[in-house]
Order: structure tokens, then C-alpha cells, then sequence
């Protein structure tokens, strides 16, 4: 027999690795056989939470200090008793259910225990604390309510200052703000007049006297000299930056090579209307805003006031007497109930209605139609280290049968000491004074005899036309001197309306917003030594301002 050969077992296949879907549901399987385990088995006691620790008896063990956040929502008394006696509060139950009473040592308590002492803020009046008056509201009134009440309260906060009670306090401010609102004919002056009352207000207040109480006249301790010792009184401390320059050295030909920056350009000069040299006629002058509107008829005039075409006769007096209705005030939009309205400042009436003031007899202007008898600076030789000067400048002028005619001329230097000033007699018959802007009287004019030649011969000797002079809208009064000059620095371009040109604002405005100073207050006019120490002011804040950003 032959032997049969070995049979060969079935081939079996290799093993192969599981599929992502196999093993998902192994593991799902695991964990439903682990959660039914769990269920069968019988419930266990809940542990004790790590931080409490039972000893046995006589066991004495040290356990390190676990903070308590229950403690932070507890008052700071509520804390320091908790923490001595080692419980929690009564309303804070434990997790459990239960409360956890723990007891330690009273002297781990000041160990383990810190608290923190607030600082302490000195007491400073508020008008939280009072109650504040209200200034009733009124429709159509010549200021905002809002406004008013506004000053109303910085003017308390002040008064509380240095005051004995907060009864005076608030009479006192209420005092201040009413004086304030009966001088104030509008907004704009009622604005600047507020500005200057809270700064007098704070000029009383003990802390413009370091350390000096004015109600009581004794010396009162700050709490920062109290920390620093009595050389805190005595000590100051400052940078020295030798490289940046001193502002307060800006003076003599320092102040006029910083002056240069500001001078008006030609295109400046021509735009703002001031005089040029006739390049035809000697002695003419020429001005390159100046509209060509000659009337029909060399006798017919127009108002400079109403706008009311009039006739004159050759001598330049009216033919025939009629009174003149007009509004010194400009013209100014303010916002009403549904838009906006067109009001003179000096009356609040509308655009188009009658003149608030009246004159005598209708006047002119005059000056850019009878452009002769201009001069004009030369150049001049300079010796040593000295300059060519920096003046300010600023005329008064009257209506003449001629037109507006200088009356008046003053010069201030850069110390605003007065150089120059003089009332002068116009050419012609005066016709009205113009008392309200000008300030000039017929009593002023009676003993004079300078005449403008005089004023101009003056002028040229102090001035040469490297010569810095300062104004405010200083083109009128150059047409008013008859003098042409074009190194000029102009606060009405240095300081310029946000509409642009023709709108200016007026030296008054800008003298309560750059420098809190009321000027042209007083109802007689204006004076001319006022407003040229103005613009002399304005301009040397504004080169100082200058100087401190490029430090």
C-alpha cells in the first residue's frame, strides 16, 4: 500500500486590523456594560471634602490654611468674627446639605487672617448732596436754559469752596449767574461773561492761597504735606531740557524772527483787501478786492447802515433831512423750533426788519472809492543788534461828509505800553460821531488840531516797512491812515473764522476764547488803546503756544 499523502489544513486568512466602525461600537459596548455595573453596585458614603481633615483623639496635626470664598460675600465685620470663631455663615449651606462648622485657635485667626484698611479720601462738597436750584425754563429766551444751568452749577461747585454754609453757597452762585444773564443781550456774550465770573469764582477759592483757608484765615495742612515732610512745602522739581527753547525769553529780536512766520503773504494781503501802490498815479492806492459799482449819478449815494440809496449835494451833506433806520448788530443763524433763523445780534429781530437804532441823517463809507493821498514806509538802515520794531495798531474813525475819516490812532508796544495816541481832526464835516464803536465825542475833537498828515508824517518816522505791525483786520485801518504797509501780522488770519472769508471773527470773541478776557464792555465805545494792546496780547499767546509744541 502506499502511504496517502498529508492532507493540507484550509488556508486560513491573515489577521486583519478592525474598522474605525468596529471599534466604535466595541468601545460603545464597553461602556454600556461599565455604566450597568455602576448601577448594580450598592451606593457609597459621600467623601469628606479634602480640606476637612477629622483627627483622631489626641492627635494634634497642622493643617495648612485654605481661604474661604463664602467669607468674600460676607460684610468686613461679618468677616473678622467668622474667621475668629472658625464657622460659616448661618444662610450658607454646605453642599452636602449640611453645615461645616470647623474650630481653630484664636491666635491662627490673627495669622491667617489679613485684612485690608481702605484708604482714606478727604471729604470735598458735592452737589449730589445738595439740592441744587433750577432755573425755570423760558421759551424764546435770549440764552438756553441748559447753558444757564450748566454755569449755574460750576458756579455752586466753586462758592462751595469758600463758603461757610451751602445756603450762602447757592445764593451767592445764584447771585453770580443772574448778573451774569441781565448784562448778557445773547448767547455768545453771555458765554464769555460766565467764562470771566467762574474764573473770578476760583480766584476766591482757598487753593489759589497754597495752605491759606479764607473762611476761617488759618493755615490748613494738606494731606500731601503731612506725607512729605516739611520739605515738601520748600522742594520743587523740574526738567531742564537745554536743547528746547524759553518761551518767556521770546522778546526783542527773538519775538520779531518768531514773528516772521505769521506775516501775511502777498496772495494773503491782496485777499483781505489791504492797499497796494497805484502803479500809475503816485500817491493812489489800489485794492484788488474792491467792486467796481459807481452809481448813476455822481450825486446818489447808498447807505452804508440801511442800504438806502440817498442824493447828496456837492459839498457831500444830504439834499434832504431823513432819518436813518438801521441794526448795528450783524447778522447771525440760530436754531428755532423746525430749522433755523436769520437774527441781528443786536436786537434778535428778524433778517429784513426795521432798524432797531436811529440816526439823524443816511452816511457812507467811503474810503475804497477815493483811494488818494496814500504814503507809503520805506526802508530804513539799522544799527547794532537792534530790529525793526513790533507795533499794534488800531484806529477809531467817524462819518464825515466825506465818508469814514480817522479820528482817532493809538500804538502800543510789545510790553502793551502805549507809544502813540492821539484824537485826530478829520478833513471834512462830521456828520455822526459813531459814539457806539468808535468812542470818540464831539468833546474830544474840540481842542484838536493834528490832522492826518500829521498822524501819517509820525507814523513814518517810527515805522519802517520791515516794521511788524499788529492788528485786527488791520487793512481798515490802513485805508483809514492812508498809509500802505504790507509786513503785518492780522489776528483775523491768524485766527480764522471756520466758514472762511468774508466771515471774520470779532476781536471780542477772540479775546473770551484764547485769553478769558472781556474787552469792548463798555457802553461809551470802544477804545482804541484796548483793542491794539489786544491783538498785541493774542498774538504773543499764540507764538508762545506755538513754541511750547515744538519743545
Amino acid at each position: 500500500m502506499q502511504a496517502e499523502p498529508p492532507r493540507r489544513s484550509p488556508a486560513v486568512p491573515p489577521a486583519r486590523p478592525p474598522t474605525a466602525q468596529e471599534v466604535c461600537y466595541l468601545r460603545a459596548q464597553q461602556a454600556q456594560r461599565a455604566s450597568a455595573s455602576l448601577l448594580q453596585a450598592p451606593p457609597r458614603l459621600a467623601e469628606k471634602p479634602p480640606s476637612v481633615h477629622i483627627s483622631a483623639p489626641g492627635e494634634r496635626r497642622r493643617i495648612a490654611h485654605v481661604p474661604n470664598p463664602r467669607l468674600a460675600a460676607v460684610p468686613t465685620g461679618a468677616k473678622r468674627t467668622l474667621a475668629a470663631s472658625g464657622s460659616q455663615p448661618s444662610n450658607s449651606p454646605e453642599p452636602g446639605g449640611q453645615q461645616l462648622k470647623t474650630r481653630t485657635l484664636s491666635g491662627m485667626a490673627s495669622k491667617t487672617t489679613t485684612t485690608i484698611t481702605p484708604k482714606r479720601i478727604a471729604h470735598s462738597p458735592s452737589l449730589q448732596s445738595l439740592k441744587k436750584p433750577i432755573i425755570p425754563k423760558e421759551f424764546g429766551g435770549k440764552v438756553p436754559t441748559v447753558i444757564r444751568q450748566r454755569y449755574l452749577n460750576l458756579f455752586i461747585e466753586e462758592c462751595l469752596k469758600f463758603c461757610t454754609s451751602n445756603q450762602e453757597a447757592i445764593e451767592k452762585a445764584l447771585n453770580e449767574e443772574k448778573v451774569a444773564y441781565d448784562r448778557s443781550p445773547s448767547k455768545n456774550i453771555y458765554l464769555n461773561v460766565a467764562v470771566n465770573t467762574l474764573k473770578k469764582l476760583r480766584g476766591l477759592a482757598p487753593s489759589a492761597v497754597p495752605g491759606l483757608s479764607k473762611t476761617s484765615g488759618r493755615r490748613v495742612v494738606s494731606h500731601e504735606v503731612v506725607l512729605g515732610g516739611r520739605l515738601a512745602t520748600k522742594t520743587s522739581f523740574s526738567l531742564s531740557r537745554p536743547s528746547s527753547p524759553r518761551v518767556e525769553d521770546l522778546k526783542g529780536a527773538a519775538l520779531y524772527s518768531r514773528l516772521k512766520e505769521y506775516l501775511l503773504t502777498q496772495d494773503q494781503l491782496k485777499e483781505n483787501g489791504y492797499p497796494f501802490p497805484h502803479p500809475e498815479r503816485p500817491g493812489g492806492a489800489v485794492i484788488f478786492t474792491a467792486e467796481e459799482k459807481r452809481p448813476k449819478d455822481s450825486s446818489c449815494r447808498t447807505c452804508c447802515r440801511c442800504g438806502t440809496e440817498y442824493l447828496v449835494s456837492s459839498s457831500g451833506r444830504c439834499v434832504r433831512d431823513e432819518e436813518c433806520y438801521y441794526h448795528w448788530g450783524r447778522l447771525r443763524r440760530n436754531r428755532v423750533a423746525g430749522g433755523w433763523e436769520t437774527q441781528y445780534m443786536c436786537c434778535s429781530a428778524a433778517a429784513g426788519s426795521v432798524g432797531c437804532q436811529v440816526a439823524k441823517q443816511h452816511v457812507q463809507d467811503g474810503r475804497k472809492e477815493r483811494l488818494e493821498g496814500f504814503v507809503k514806509t520805506f526802508e530804513k538802515e539799522l544799527s547794532g543788534d537792534t530790529h525793526p520794531g513790533i507795533y499794534a495798531l488800531d484806529c477809531e474813525m467817524s462819518y464825515t461828509t466825506y465818508g469814514l475819516e480817522l479820528t482817532r490812532v493809538t500804538v502800543v508796544d510789545t510790553d502793551v505800553h502805549v507809544v502813540y495816541d492821539t484824537f485826530v481832526k478829520p478833513d471834512n464835516e462830521i456828520v455822526d460821531y459813531n459814539t457806539r464803536f468808535s468812542g470818540v465825542t464831539e468833546a474830544d475833537l474840540a481842542d484838536t488840531s493834528v490832522t492826518l498828515r500829521d498822524v501819517q508824517a509820525v507814523l513814518l518816522s517810527m515805522f519802517s516797512a520791515d516794521t511788524i505791525l499788529i492788528g485786527h483786520s488791520l487793512e481798515s485801518d490802513l485805508l483809514a491812515l492812508k498809509v500802505i504797509h504790507s509786513t503785518v501780522v492780522d489776528t483775523s488770519v491768524l485766527f480764522p473764522h471756520r466758514l472762511g472769508l468774508p466771515y471774520k471773527r470779532s476781536l471780542r470773541n477772540l479775546m473770551a476764547d484764547y485769553l478769558r478776557q472781556i474787552i469792548q464792555d463798555n457802553v461809551d465805545g470802544h477804545s482804541s488803546s484796548e483793542d491794539a494792546g489786544a491783538c498785541m496780547h493774542l498774538v504773543i499767546w499764540k507764538v508762545r503756544e506755538d513754541a511750547k509744541t515744538k519743545r
